[in-house]
C-alpha cells in the first residue's frame, strides 16, 4: 500500500492499533481476540474506512439497541454539505444529536451543562441564515460540546472543580469565538478531569467518563468527554486542548482522531500565559479529512497572541492525497529508557515502524536526552495552573 492511500489507510490502521491495544478487546467490530490479532484484520480493511462512517461503540449498539439516527455519524464534512445544500435544516441536524446524547450519555457522562435550548434557538437562527442567502461558514449549522476548560460566554465553565463550580463567563475565548464565526451551534461543555490534569476524566463535580467501548473503563484525558462524544455520535467535531497528551490519548482510547498542533498554531486568547508554549488547543474528530477541516477554521494568526503562527487557516483544508515516498520520521520506542513500555505495546509500535516504511517513509530511530523532563514539566505546568487559577 504505497503512496497516499497507503498513508491514509496506515493512520487509520494505528488509530485502531492504539485503541485495541489499550481496550484490549476490540468493540467496534465485536470480536474478542487479542489486540495483535485484530489489529491485523482491521489493516486489510482499513483503506475503505478511514475516510467514511466509522464503526459503532458497543456502547451504543448493544443492549439499548440501535442508535437513534444514523446521520450522527456522518462525517462533518457530509453534514456541512447537507445543511449547505438544504437536505437537512441545521434543527434536524440538531434534534438528532439532541436524542443521541439523551439515550446514550447517561452511559457514558461524556457530556456536561448541556443547554438544548440554547442549542435549538441557534440552529434555528441557522437555518434563517440560509434562507435568507446570507454567507454562511465552513461548519454552519454543525452541533459542538466544548471542553469545559474553554471559555463559553454565557454557559457554565467549570474547569471540573468546585473552585469554578458556578462561573459563567462574560465572552467567549478565541478558538470558540472562531468556531461559532463558522457556524457552530454549541450544545454545552464536555467532561475534563480537575483543571484538566489527568490522563483520566474524572471530577469531583460530575464525576468520571466512560469509554464509548466500555464504560466501565477509562476514557483517557484530559478531553476525554470530547472523545467519548465523537465516538459515541454525540457531535461530529470537538475541540480540546493538549499539555501532555490531553488529545491524543482519550482519542487513541476511544478510536477518534487528534491532533496536538504547533504551539501557536492555534492561538489562545485570553490566557495569563501568552507566551506559555507547553500547553495548545487543536481539534479533535471522527476522520482526519474532518480534523483538517476543523484546524482550517480555528488556526491563523492573532495579534492578541504573541506566538501566533502566521499561516492562515485555510492552508490545512487541502487535498490530503500524499505520497510518503522519502519522508523522514524520527521514532523511540521508550525515549532512551525513561518509560516502561508493556511488551505487547512495543509489539504494536514496532509494526508501525514497518507499515511506515512500507509506505515509503524513512524511519530513523532518535532518543532525545530527557533528563529531568519529567521534573521540569510538572514545574512548567504547576506554573501554569497558578497563572490561570490562583
Amino acid at each position: 500500500m504505497r503512496g497516499a492511500a497507503g498513508s491514509r489507510a496506515l493512520f487509520h490502521g494505528l488509530r485502531i492499533l492504539s485503541a485495541c491495544t489499550l481496550q484490549r478487546e476490540c468493540h467496534p467490530c465485536g470480536c474478542a481476540r487479542w489486540p495483535i490479532a485484530c489489529a491485523e484484520r482491521h489493516a486489510i480493511t482499513a483503506v475503505r474506512s478511514t475516510t467514511g462512517r466509522t464503526r459503532r461503540p458497543a456502547g451504543v449498539r448493544g443492549s439499548l439497541g440501535p442508535v437513534t439516527d444514523e446521520l450522527v455519524f456522518r462525517t462533518a464534512r457530509e453534514l456541512a454539505a447537507a445543511i449547505r445544500s438544504r437536505e437537512l435544516t441545521a434543527r434536524q441536524v440538531l434534534q438528532a444529536h439532541l436524542d443521541q446524547i439523551e439515550r446514550f450519555n447517561p452511559a457514558v457522562n461524556a457530556i456536561v451543562s448541556l443547554d438544548a435550548d440554547r442549542a435549538l434557538d441557534a440552529a434555528d437562527e441557522a437555518d434563517r441564515q440560509l434562507v435568507e442567502g446570507r454567507e454562511i461558514g465552513a461548519l454552519h449549522g454543525l452541533p459542538m460540546a466544548h471542553k469545559d476548560t474553554h471559555l463559553t460566554g454565557g454557559l457554565l465553565t467549570t474547569f471540573g472543580s468546585p473552585v469554578h463550580a458556578e462561573f459563567v463567563p462574560e465572552a467567549d475565548e478565541l478558538i470558540i469565538e472562531r468556531l461559532h464565526d463558522a457556524g457552530v451551534v454549541t450544545t454545552g461543555k464536555t467532561n475534563v478531569p480537575e483543571f484538566a490534569a489527568g490522563s483520566q476524566t474524572f471530577n469531583p463535580l460530575f464525576g468520571a467518563t466512560g469509554n464509548a467501548y466500555d464504560p466501565t473503563r477509562s476514557a483517557g484525558g484530559s478531553s476525554g468527554g470530547a472523545a467519548v462524544a465523537l465516538a459515541c455520535g454525540f457531535q461530529p467535531l470537538a475541540d480540546g486542548s493538549d499539555m501532555g497528551g490531553s488529545l491524543r490519548n482519550p482519542a487513541a482510547w476511544n478510536n477518534v482522531v487528534g491532533l496536538r498542533p504547533s504551539p501557536g498554531r492555534v492561538p489562545t486568547y485570553p490566557t495569563s500565559a501568552g507566551w506559555a508554549t507547553m500547553g495548545v488547543q487543536g481539534p479533535m474528530a471522527r476522520t482526519v479529512a474532518d480534523a483538517a477541516l476543523m484546524l482550517s477554521v480555528i488556526a491563523g494568526p492573532d495579534p492578541r497572541s504573541p506566538i501566533a503562527l502566521q499561516t492562515p487557516g485555510a492552508a490545512f483544508d487541502i487535498d490530503l492525497e500524499r505520497d510518503l515516498t522519502g519522508l523522514k520520521l524520527a521514532w523511540s520506542p521508550d525515549l532512551g529508557g525513561q518509560f516502561t513500555v508493556e511488551s505487547e505495546i512495543l509489539d504494536v509500535l514496532t509494526a508501525a515502524v514497518t507499515a511506515f516504511e512500507e509506505t515509503g517513509a524513512v524511519i530513523e530511530a532518535a532518543t532525545p536526552d530527557m533528563t529531568g523532563a519529567d521534573e521540569v514539566f510538572r514545574t512548567l505546568r504547576a506554573w501554569q495552573f497558578q497563572l490561570t487559577h490562583a
